[in-house]
């Protein structure tokens, strides 16, 4: 099964294109874990939880490799438990944001392609579009790169005018365009909600791009906006939402249950955006 095949199948079995992003952070975990004195089980524990509260909910999940790199050595043997314990039906995206050249590159595609064998990658695309071609040659896999970042940073670099008039953004999504032409891996951009606005000269010229979108939850993107700069969008979404779903109520008893709800209600706001594509 091809990449864009599992993508819509899990949108479609799920009704939602709810992604669940696992951000384990020490900190926030709720009080009812601290029993649990080795730092890697209590994220391990914590995590399953979430999968098990949350999988009916949402097409996709993304473990962010950040979180798992600082707990040490244990941190990747609880990054593959963890995505071993992801149902085989939703869409599992390593947030790694990779990217380098040469055989940094091939190996990392091995990594989590072919040893991790996640469904998908997030890539940096700074130091070129090289960076990218060890990861094009895998049909079952995607790719997804940043180009519209939801953080206000964004403005530094990807918002940034071209000669051209274009602005960096939109000349990433014209230049993934024609790497997709080319290649059997998907082929998808990393954009933000807190940017819909400013969208559609970016998103307008790769229109069957997947889409990975953050910046729904904490970073207050508007689902209505968004709703309306992918009025025109073909290519499947995923709207991820870490902080304001896995840590929905960390200081309660009822932390659980608080989750299954977080993920639910973003599932029932998103079905605007939802039922186009299902």
């Amino acid at each position: 099964m091809d990449f864009k095949t599992k993508l819509n199948k899990a949108v479609n079995s799920n009704n939602s294109t709810v992604c669940v992003g696992l951000d384990p952070n020490l900190d926030l975990l709720p009080a009812e874990l601290n029993g649990i004195i080795d730092p890697a089980e209590r994220v391990t524990q914590f995590l399953k939880t979430v999968i098990d509260v949350t999988h009916e909910h949402c097409a996709a999940y993304k473990p962010n490799l950040g979180f798992f790199e600082a707990l040490g050595a244990d941190g990747w043997d609880t990054f593959e438990e963890i995505i071993n314990n992801i149902p085989e039906d939703k869409v599992i995206i390593a947030d790694a944001k990779r990217g380098d050249i040469s055989s940094t590159a091939e190996h990392y595609s091995k990594a989590f392609f072919e040893t991790l064998e996640v469904d998908a990658i997030t890539l940096n695309p700074l130091m070129g579009f090289e960076t990218l071609e060890p990861f094009l040659d895998y049909p079952k896999k995607g790719i997804y790169v940043l180009t519209l970042t939801s953080n206000p940073g964004a403005k530094d670099i990807l918002l940034q005018q071209l000669d051209s008039g274009q602005t960096l953004s939109t000349f990433i999504a014209k230049n993934l365009h024609k790497k997709q032409q080319n290649h059997t891996t998907a082929v998808g951009m990393v954009v933000g909600a807190t940017k819909a606005t400013e969208l559609d000269p970016v998103i307008s010229h790769f229109q069957q791009s997947p889409l990975l979108i953050p910046g729904v939850g904490k970073q207050g993107g508007s689902v209505n906006e968004l709703a309306n700069a992918l009025e025109a969008h073909t290519g499947t979404p995923l709207v991820n939402s870490s902080r304001s779903i896995i840590y929905a109520r960390n200081d309660s008893e009822d932390w659980k249950n608080a989750i299954g709800n977080a993920a639910s209600n973003l599932k029932k706001r998103l079905a605007p955006i939802t039922n186009r594509y299902v």
